[in-house]
């Protein structure tokens, strides 16, 4: 990446999470901002989710406050619950729109976007976005079985950003993992209320 470059970040939560998750680390935000402030001028760094509006989506709140408290543009909507053919509990939430919208709003501002996602329904997106000039690196993984991204968005993409290979970089110490909150993002897991925000010093 150059170094005068103007970029933005669009996280995917769900699909970073599940990522992360499926590589056996945890993402430490401040380490992921100071990354890629340290790639060009960060002109934004936006985070999505969904959340279950009932008293057990509080479970992701402390994560989300973090957030929006130290440098990221948290961007929320309401998922919906349904019950299936067998009967279970199922949530149906998708992010993918607001993620397009912002990134061709962002595209009049911006050289480079970051986007944290595998869903190969951005690869029109993307397309979209590097017709206006714009260069997209996606950062998803490969290096799980079955790859955690679409061939054809990773195809498309610029530059492709393996999170395995970011780990040491943006990852969690290990040392921190035990008795923390990174597990926060299960909040599609019908988890019951977790402990209020942190201490400002706690390292998402």
């Amino acid at each position: 990446m150059r170094g005068t470059e103007k970029i933005a970040l669009l996280i995917d939560g769900a699909n970073l999470y599940s990522a992360t998750k499926s590589l056996g680390f945890d993402i430490d935000y401040k380490k992921l901002l100071k990354e890629f402030q340290g790639r060009g001028y960060l002109l934004r760094a936006f985070y999505y989710t969904t959340l279950i509006e009932d008293h057990e989506y509080s479970s992701i709140r402390p994560l989300l406050d973090w957030l929006d408290y130290n440098g990221y543009s948290v961007v929320t909507k309401s998922a919906r619950e349904f019950t299936d053919a067998q009967g279970r509990r199922r949530v149906r939430g998708s992010m993918d729109i607001e993620i397009a919208v912002d990134a061709m709003e962002l595209a009049e501002h911006v050289d480079h976007i970051v986007l944290f996602s595998g869903d190969g329904d951005f690869r029109k997106l993307v397309e979209a976005l590097q017709r206006r000039g714009i260069r997209v690196s996606v950062v998803s993984t490969i290096s799980t079985q079955p790859p955690l991204i679409a061939d054809d968005l990773r195809r498309q993409a610029d530059i492709f950003m393996d999170l395995a290979e970011l780990q040491s970089r943006i990852g969690r110490d290990s040392n921190e993992r035990q008795g923390r909150m990174q597990e926060m993002p299960r909040f599609l897991e019908r988890r019951g209320p977790q402990p209020s925000l942190p201490d400002e010093d706690e390292q998402f």
